[in-house]
């Protein structure tokens, strides 16, 4: 099995997916992870991802097209349909 994570920290995921029972089924290879910083999809020539919500507002929001762009990829790449699980800010 496969699992890919876009992420803007995929430095946060190094210690996670690295140690305790992740790790052992990574050796067994039962499992593979791959962590991808939807920042590299980025078109814009700083590769911001975040913008203003539209109509003003306080606060920044993730731009879609870098998501968008790296879902796609990812998902071309793929070897059969994968699932595909998008999670809202707050982490539901």
């Amino acid at each position: 099995m496969k699992i890919d994570f876009l992420t803007l920290f995929p430095e946060m995921f190094e210690g996670v997916l690295h140690s305790s029972i992740l790790k052992k089924a990574q050796e067994k290879e039962a499992v593979s992870f791959n962590v991808v910083n939807f920042r590299e999809y980025s078109d814009h020539k700083h590769k911001t991802v975040d913008d203003y919500p539209y109509g003003g507002g306080a606060g920044m929001v993730l731009k879609a097209q870098p998501v968008f762009d790296a879902v796609e990829d990812l998902t071309k790449k793929a070897s059969k349909k994968p699932r595909i699980i998008l999670v809202c800010p707050q982490g539901e």
